[in-house]
């Protein structure tokens, strides 16, 4: 059997690690160990419990539940069975999961029924979900199997449940050497999931992603970073996202690393987590490196076993940078960009990048993928000036389910994916991510960056995190303002911030109005959520600092 490397459809990987990696742990997960060998036998049995159960290749399944061992065996159990995975986001409510479920034609649904107290099946069928989706059908739909033992309530679901047991059990109606001819008939070229954005502007758009292209793109990856058999890997980014299921699944499988799902991220359990399980990988959004930088208790554990580190997929602020790689124990901390579009990675850091370019920027393409800078009326950006992103490579999707027109609006003739985000490049081809097209604002005919404010606010030294938004203003269009999340033991007055800003920034940029809170609104992957903060009502006056207004000139 080839090396990992060598292979490019996720059944030969699951069969390639297997045999490379053998009996070294491939999932530790509470008191539940897997070895790479043991998760292949666990894998092939579910594959074939999923084909018992009227799973055929093409068909495409539904995985609604948080990170697990289960999560990894029933998904990869799939994509050996040749279906396409439909990664549902854990926080989804019953209306939208019934969206997807239907846009997709889905077979069957896998579930971990009751997680933190949500009946899933249910809301699919409640009032709420049938009056706000009620055009979705779901008479394709004819089996759900959940994680667990199959024992909660599912009342008013209309098709057979089973529990994980007797998708097991069904494995033996199929025999071995079937299920192997299927996992070996699955080609790169072929679907593996299909990923729906988070929503975060508009309806969620469902992006294909093939076996192929993600291991051809986590093969470099990982090995630009420094993963090494035997690391173990804190995942905790979801798995329903390209960061947990690409950069965390895939990439593990490849390098032999063991793999350590967190379902449900809290600062506390993860510090103990890494210092019980001597974790050497993290890849996490700004805001959980901040959590655990800003936490009183950081020192009482144990956290010298860490080595690599990566955040990204969004502007990353340089001060976190610069605190993780002085205040925590990582070789190789280093940033990155991408979007579920290209498979979650477009760009990373080297190793021997200088601090300035890790600090400042999303390092350059990876091997295999291009990215240009194009201003408005389409022209190439020069070096170092602003302009939308564009990424081509194997990496990018060959476009959104069922949806040509959003697909030609995505991906020109050229084959070029337009991300919708601001940046530049400098001399080097390092990227630096500025802004979302859509997240810039204008005051008084000047445009506005929130990245670049929230660059600045984040260097107070009372703030711990900021989002800026541009709200209405009858005499400038719009003005900035900015939502700050106090560091620990701190207390900042909202005017002597906005004093602090004015200082610093030009005076169109300066927050007119400063709103201390304890949290900000986000999707599951940490992306904050700058359309809630446009819709929110002001804060009560004491904690809102007006700025004076901005001058035109």
């Amino acid at each position: 059997m080839s090396e990992p490397g060598e292979v490019r459809t996720i059944p030969r990987l699951v069969r390639a690690s297997a045999e490379a990696f053998g009996d070294r742990l491939a999932i530790i997960d509470g008191e539940v160990t897997l070895t790479f060998a043991e998760l292949a036998r666990d894998v092939l049995v579910a594959a074939r419990g999923f084909t018992a159960l009227g799973i055929r290749p093409g068909d495409r399944v539904g995985l609604w539940a948080a990170n697990s061992h289960r999560w990894v065996t029933a998904s990869l159990g799939l994509l050996t069975a040749g279906a396409i995975v439909v990664p549902l986001n854990t926080r989804y409510r019953g209306a939208e999961a019934r969206q997807l479920l239907a846009r997709t034609q889905a077979r069957a649904l896998v579930v971990d029924q009751g997680f933190l107290g949500y009946d899933q099946l249910g809301s699919l069928f409640s009032a709420a979900a049938t009056e706000e989706a009620a055009d979705y059908d779901l008479s394709r739909l004819r089996l759900a199997v959940d994680l667990g033992a199959g024992t909660g309530t599912t009342a008013g679901v209309p098709f057979t449940v089973a529990g994980w047991p007797e998708l097991v059990a069904a494995a033996s109606r199929v025999p071995e050497a079937e299920a192997i001819a299927t996992a070996e008939a699955v080609r790169p070229e072929d679907r593996s999931e299909i990923v729906f954005t988070s929503g975060t502007t508009g309806q969620p758009k469902g992006v294909q992603l093939t076996h192929g292209a993600g291991i051809d793109l986590y093969i470099p990856y990982g090995q630009i970073w420094g993963l090494r058999p035997g690391d173990r890997y804190l995942i905790i980014l979801p798995f329903f996202h390209t960061g947990g299921n690409k950069a965390g699944l895939v990439n593990s499988l490849l390098h032999g690393v063991t793999m350590v799902p967190v379902p449900v991220f809290d600062t506390v359990e993860a510090m103990r987590l890494i210092e019980r399980h001597r974790i050497t990988v993290m890849n996490g959004s700004p805001t959980i490196y901040m959590s655990i930088l800003d936490h009183p208790d950081r020192q009482s554990y144990d956290l010298s076993s860490l080595r690599l580190a990566a955040t990204g997929a969004a502007t990353v602020p340089p001060r976190l940078v610069e605190r993780a790689r002085t205040e925590l124990p990582f070789e190789n901390f280093i940033t990155a960009y991408g979007l579920t579009e290209c498979c979650g990675t477009a760009t990373m850091c080297r190793a021997t990048d200088p601090e300035q370019v890790v600090s400042n920027s999303n390092g350059s393409a990876l091997p295999g993928v291009e990215v240009r800078i194009i201003e408005l009326d389409g022209d190439e950006a020069a070096t170092g000036e602003p302009g939308e992103v564009l990424v081509r490579g194997g990496n990018v999707t060959a476009g959104y389910w069922q949806d040509p027109e959003a697909t030609r609006e995505a991906i020109d003739a050229g084959g070029w994916l337009h991300t919708g985000d601001v940046g530049s490049l400098d001399g080097g081809g390092n990227l630096k991510i500025i802004d979302r097209l859509k997240d810039l604002f204008i005051v008084g005919g000047f445009n506005v960056s929130p990245a670049e404010v929230e660059g600045v606010m984040a260097r107070h030294p009372d703030i711990s995190e900021v989002a800026v938004v541009g709200v209405p203003d009858d005499r400038l269009g719009e003005v900035a303002r900015a939502y700050v999340i106090a560091k620990p033991g701190a207390a900042p007055a909202a005017e002597e911030v906005t004093a602090w800003c004015r200082e610093r920034l030009a005076n169109f940029k300066v927050p007119r109005s400063v709103i201390i809170v304890d949290q900000l609104p986000r999707n599951a992957t940490g992306k904050v959520l700058r359309r809630e903060l446009r819709s929110a009502p002001p804060a009560n006056a004491n904690m809102t600092g007006e700025a004076k207004p901005a001058q035109e000139g």
